[in-house]
């Protein structure tokens, strides 16, 4: 029997089936696809990948700004799906060579759960039987359909995160159905590459829980950059590449040649035995503690498949927090300080709370936002544009509460805000922290001293 079994190679199932290996666990790991989960095979890392030939193929034509010319300035969208594909790879095998550094026995199949008793946690796969003391389920998410008529046709031209990444070739135009992280990040890529995109969202800004006055500045900067966007939009229908929606009391239909479906993901809880083994769900997840654990003692479930905070990074952590537990160091899982990004040109990066989760949770508190133009590295590299750092500080202890970035690279230096908050740490604090000079991070320091 071995000391823990884990379902899902994601980065919740790796990263901790890693960090167990380590500490001298002896680790089962099973993944019923390709190791490195959704992340690194249909979402983080390759689209991230073509995000950057998108971003290297604008910069180019915008060359003359920093007095650079060249000329027939052109991409190759074969080469740029080929080269995320070899991207993907590379990875792929980085993650295998670290199972086999940490001695985790990886095991390619569809799992699943049996039953429990003194033999253990009793788990099958392609034909054979593995006995566990403790089992972690890192079963991941998938993309949420929802039932609007004409989505089930079997076509080409529905697509949701997975299928858009296999295309060979690009659409001429694309409608985009929910203009959340995914959406945005996927109308960010191919509008950059001269592709007609339409956004239609049905809440009254792009971005769902993020910064609204941010998300409203990103959706201005795609407005003028050719994005279409309908805001308040419910579809009602698809009807082969229309799309068909009502909005303020009228009907209309937008075309395009390809749709991508951007509305949300779900917990995958189903289709390997969970419940085999009487897990507690709770609201399209399965429930667990502050230290990731289910109300079955040996049963640990970490990432997508909680349904909460549905982020690689978040996922890698609550695996740290399992395995932490399991040898010896009572670790708990905080989300006060959890980053996201959005990777579109230029950047959205966040962490903590809004000024409207602020407003209902009835937190007192003080704000105040700079452009990114006071940082002299950011004016040195992004000519002509513009964005914005805002920092929310706490009323009653002068803490920081909630950091909002805008710009270039904001996704490389939140960090600080994110141990800002993790931390505690007070304006008074943080305004005796050197930060490297010229640096665009210097913007945050920057707004903690125009409060």
């Amino acid at each position: 029997m071995c000391d823990l079994i884990i379902i899902g190679g994601g980065p919740a199932g790796y990263v901790a089936a890693e960090r167990a290996g380590h500490k001298g666990l002896s680790v089962i790991l099973f993944e019923k696809k390709v190791i490195g989960g959704v992340c690194l095979n249909e979402g983080c890392i390759p689209t991230k990948t073509m995000l950057y030939s998108a971003k290297t193929y604008e910069n180019a034509l915008h060359g003359d700004k920093y007095g650079v010319y060249g000329e027939n300035i052109r991409f190759d969208y074969g080469k740029i799906v080929a080269r995320k594909n070899k991207i993907v790879r590379k990875l792929v095998a980085g993650v295998e060579s670290k199972m086999k550094l940490n001695h985790v026995n990886v095991i390619s199949g569809e799992a699943m759960i049996q039953s429990q008793n003194s033999d253990g946690i009793k788990v099958t796969c392609n034909d054979e039987s593995y006995f566990g003391a403790n089992l972690l389920v890192c079963t991941g998410s998938e993309a949420f359909i929802p039932p609007i008529p004409g989505l089930e046709q079997t076509d080409d031209i529905i697509l949701t995160n997975r299928e858009i990444l296999q295309l060979k070739e690009q659409p001429a135009s694309l409608v985009i159905i929910g203009g959340g992280v995914i959406g945005m990040e996927f109308a960010s890529l191919y509008n950059s590459l001269d592709t007609k995109v339409t956004v239609i969202e049905m809440l009254p800004e792009i971005l769902g829980s993020n910064d609204f006055e941010i998300s409203a500045m990103l959706r201005d900067i795609y407005s003028k950059k050719g994005i279409e966007f309908y805001l308040e939009a419910k579809v009602v229908k698809v009807e082969g590449n229309k799309v068909i929606f009502e909005k303020d009391g009228k009907t209309e239909t937008i075309e395009g040649e390809k749709i991508l479906i951007s509305v949300g993901r779900r917990a995958v809880t189903k289709g390997f035995g969970l419940e085999n083994l009487n897990v507690e769900m709770f609201r399209g997840g399965i429930k667990v503690d502050e230290r990731m654990r289910t109300n079955i003692p040996n049963v640990f479930a970490a990432g997508d498949v909680t349904g909460f905070s549905l982020l690689a990074h978040t996922a890698s952590r609550e695996g740290e927090v399992v395995v932490n537990n399991l040898t010896g160091r009572a670790d708990k899982m905080r989300y006060d300080a959890i980053p996201g990004v959005v990777y579109t040109n230029p950047e959205v990066a966040a962490v903590g709370e809004t000024e409207e989760s602020a407003k209902l949770k009835r937190i007192e508190y003080k704000v105040v936002k700079l452009p990114m133009a006071y940082a002299g590295r950011f004016v040195a590299e992004n000519e002509g544009g513009n964005g914005v750092c805002k920092v929310l500080i706490g009323e009653k202890f002068g803490e920081v509460i909630g950091v909002h970035m805008l710009g270039n690279p904001a996704s490389e230096i939140i960090y600080g805000a994110c141990m800002a908050i993790e931390q505690e740490m007070t304006l008074t604090e943080l305004q005796e922290v050197v930060f490297p000079h010229p640096t665009v991070s210097e913007i945050f320091k920057e707004t903690i001293f125009a409060f």
